[in-house]
């Protein structure tokens, strides 16, 4: 375990007792949101970051200790260990290595080379390798058999043997982990991914059309993106591309005459450079000796047999993890962004789920996201009720006070958009804004086309129907979208993430591994923000740091048989609710208005003596102590720390009474939308218009500009300095100004830029900002002209691939 720990240590930088006490605390059952903010004395000052990458390393460690102990095992009950076998399994620092070096010894079917060695001739092997000079057909007949052995063998002719020989060679080699692992990252660097359109195809069908620029493609595998991986791989599954691995030069053509003069003209006829590349390592080259043709032969065989289609296997395997690991990172990073997009609060909201022959649902929730009412109205196609429909939303926003109209951005969506600015100017020109349910006048209403993913799901889950009993399916959907104004995270929180679609080739991914890694986001961003004990859905509190699913339901049916919670304190009372889920859970809990104004802050109930050490020290009360910076500022941390709680600790108490309950989102804001423009045949090169950042990938940033396709800033395209990755830039729910580049209506894509405007001064001798060329990487080939599109995304957002200009 020391070992695991100082290698962990050294990987994230850090020192290995911040590990071995990070692991302990894990291993405790600690969560990863709470030594990061309540055990920074403990560690160190390990923020989350570093703890999701300890932990996961921990994980794959662990694993990789186990299999060599079970690699150990296997080898030595065959009595084949060695301590030089020994220490190198040690040394592994990959699962790969260590099949690689198992690989030998693995138990497996009766190989030709086995059957070779079984015969004897590993000494006639192992003799005309190392001497070519020798006659391989002089030296087998020594070896040759009289009759067939028991098992039916044969090896009564010298071709026989010498095919033996070939076959004994070839398998070692083959399983040698040295020459193995040195051939692999050497295609690795030189080798080329090549796809072509697969025989008898249609290119003209639209579903094979999608990977057009597929058809004739290669490039460097070790450089390949992570979205043209994933595009190649996916049109290889349905059978529209060919897929494989390409020297880095064709085969060399060598006349039969030169092989048959090769002791004349030494030549060395080597047929391709992968086998010239075996060669050099196994020291041997065609110097036109007697031997020297059998060793060719044995080369070749050993790469066209037995390492060819491995390698192309194994290489495969590695451009899709890689692919996979940064297709994760993107869903997980545009996941991460949209849950902790600004939250409209508490704002009377209806939300609108577009439609056109089924009409569109329409829902109301109040300040407290409690759904009062809803409708549906029919303004398009085939009923073209459009007064009727004003006048119906119009009567729910006087009843209701609504001053917030969130519209999904689904089919018909622009369609609706337009009846709800209609419904805003009818509001306002009746003079009074949006009447309030008491009377008066409530503040002017606010449109805000929202994301609709998932809410299908959402309307048709378990908890929906507990949420909504007597309330249809299609009316759920439309009151999950004005609650998602309200607050991202309370209402998406109830989706399964795979499902809201920010997602970059997610249904290609490993999915196990794509659902841990959006837990995790999910987790981090609930306890980032906090929750509030009294008003927190059972999906919210599940998220909560130490409570669990059926926890969490205990929490609810606590609150509704004994009314709010008073103090943190009284979660003792639920039932399954020990001293340990307490200790986890209790910092990331909010109680407003409760008993103990602590219990609305991140302070946690543990640290409270800390604060009536503070108390005591300024005379003041609490509730006149939160807010009061200038105050706090003062106070010398030092003053308040003791054996168990450091003066981290009490910095971040300090600062959590400077700012009680703060929360990290931004504020709100509401994009908008041009008018007259609702189709994507509406506009034009040159336009500047404004959106939303609906989707991030490594290679640009997709923007809803409300005309049902999304558009596509291209990388190179983001900013007048150079971009390595689109997030450098943008986020999720970003608001942006972009000018439209070029409209492909055919293909529905959209070229937009967000440089608008000359490039600012840069100092002389300043370079940073050169973004003359942001094409391939040095030394990457380009092929064709939109080399980012790459088949079809599984999100509707990622169907609108913009056409790239190189």
């Amino acid at each position: 375990m020391q070992k695991i720990i100082a290698q962990i240590a050294q990987e994230i930088r850090v020192r290995p007792n911040q590990v071995e006490t990070a692991v302990a605390l894990l291993d405790g059952g600690a969560t990863v949101p709470f030594i990061a903010r309540y055990r920074k004395e403990a560690t160190d000052g390990l923020d989350d970051i570093q703890l999701r990458e300890l932990e996961a390393r921990l994980s794959y460690l662990r694993e990789l200790r186990d299999r060599k102990l079970a690699v150990v095992k296997s080898i030595e009950e065959q009595g084949k260990m060695t301590p030089a076998l020994l220490a190198a399994i040690d040394a592994t620092a990959t699962k790969q290595e260590l099949e690689d070096l198992y690989l030998p010894f693995k138990p497996k079917r009766r190989t030709k080379g086995m059957i070779a060695r079984e015969a004897g001739l590993e000494p006639l092997a192992e003799r005309l390798f190392a001497n070519p000079a020798l006659v391989p057909a002089d030296e087998a007949q020594a070896f040759v058999l009289a009759e067939k052995t028991e098992a039916g063998d044969d090896f009564t002719t010298v071709q026989a043997v010498l095919d033996g020989v070939r076959d004994l060679l070839s398998e070692r080699w083959a399983e040698d982990p040295v020459l193995v692992q040195d051939l692999r990252e050497w295609l690795w660097k030189e080798g080329l991914l090549q796809s072509t359109l697969m025989t008898g195809k249609d290119e003209t069908n639209p579903d094979v059309a999608k990977f057009r620029d597929y058809f004739a493609y290669d490039e460097p595998i070790g450089r390949v993106p992570s979205h043209r991986a994933l595009a190649v791989f996916r049109g290889r599954a349905l059978d529209m591309l060919d897929a494989k691995l390409v020297l880095p030069e064709p085969p060399v053509a060598v006349p039969a005459a030169a092989v048959a003069g090769a002791a004349k003209t030494r030549a060395a006829p080597v047929v391709t450079l992968a086998e010239g590349r075996l060669a050099l390592k196994l020291g041997w080259s065609h110097q036109g000796r007697a031997g020297d043709d059998l060793i060719r032969k044995c080369v070749a065989w050993t790469w066209k047999v037995k390492l060819s289609l491995s390698t192309e296997r194994d290489l495969f395997a590695r451009l899709r993890e890689d692919a996979e690991t940064v297709a994760i990172k993107v869903f997980a990073d545009n996941l991460r962004d949209l849950l902790l997009a600004a939250p409209a609060g508490p704002r009377v909201v209806m939300g609108l789920d577009p439609g056109i022959r089924t009409g569109v649902k329409v829902a109301v929730v109040d300040a407290t996201g409690k759904l009062v009412e809803t409708s549906t109205v029919f303004p398009h196609e085939p009923r073209k009720d459009w007064d009727g429909s004003l006048h119906t939303l119009g009567a729910l926003c006087m009843r209701h006070g609504v001053n917030l109209i969130a519209i999904g951005n689904g089919t018909a969506s622009r369609e609706t958009d337009k009846l709800a600015a209609d419904l805003i100017k009818l509001m306002a020109k009746a003079g009074t804004g949006s009447a309030s349910a008491a009377g008066g006048d409530a503040p002017a209403i606010d449109k805000v086309v929202v994301s609709e993913a998932g809410a299908s799901v959402y309307s048709a889950s378990e908890f929906a129907s507990q949420e909504m009993p007597d309330v249809d399916v299609s009316l759920r959907g439309a009151a999950s979208i004005a609650r998602r104004l309200q607050d991202p995270l309370a209402e998406l929180v109830k989706i399964d993430p795979k499902s809201i679609g920010v997602g970059q080739y997610q249904h290609d991914v490993n999915q196990s591994a794509l659902a841990k890694s959006l837990e995790t986001v999910v987790e981090d961003c609930v306890n980032a923000v906090g929750v509030d004990l009294n008003t927190a859905s059972v999906p919210l509190l599940s998220r909560v740091s130490g409570l669990s699913g059926t926890v969490a339901k205990a929490v609810v049916r606590w609150r509704e048989a004994h009314g709010a919670f008073k103090s943190r304190q009284d979660l003792l009372q639920v039932t399954g609710l020990g001293a340990k889920t307490f200790e986890q859970s209790a910092g990331f809990l909010r109680i407003r208005g409760g008993s103990n104004p602590l219990d609305m802050t991140g302070v946690h109930p543990e640290t409270y003596p800390v604060v009536e050490q503070i108390i005591a020290k300024t005379g003041k009360p609490v509730a006149e102590l939160m807010g009061r910076a200038d105050m706090l500022k003062t106070l010398a941390p030092a003053l308040f720390a003791n054996a168990q709680f450091g003066v981290i600790t009490v910095k971040d108490i300090l600062t959590e009474l400077e700012k009680p309950g703060r929360d990290p989102r931004p504020d709100f804001k509401v994009a908008r939308f041009n008018d007259g423009v609702e189709d994507i045949k509406d506009l034009k090169e040159g336009m500047v218009l404004e959106g939303t950042v609906s989707n991030v990938a490594a290679f640009g940033a997709f923007i809803d500009l409300g005309v049902h396709q999304d558009g596509l800033v291209h990388v190179s395209q983001l900013a007048h300095k150079f971009v390595n990755d689109a997030r450098e830039v943008v986020k999720t729910g970003d608001i942006v100004k972009v000018q439209v580049v070029e409209v492909d209506v055919a293909r529905k894509r959209i070229a937009l830029t967000m440089k608008i405007g000359a490039a600012p001064a840069r100092a002389a001798g300043d370079r940073s900002g050169d973004n003359r060329y942001q094409g391939p990487a040095r030394g990457e080939r380009q092929v064709g002209s939109r080399r980012d599109e790459g088949g079809s995304a599984p999100s509707a957002m990622a169907s609108a691939f913009a056409k790239l200009k190189r």
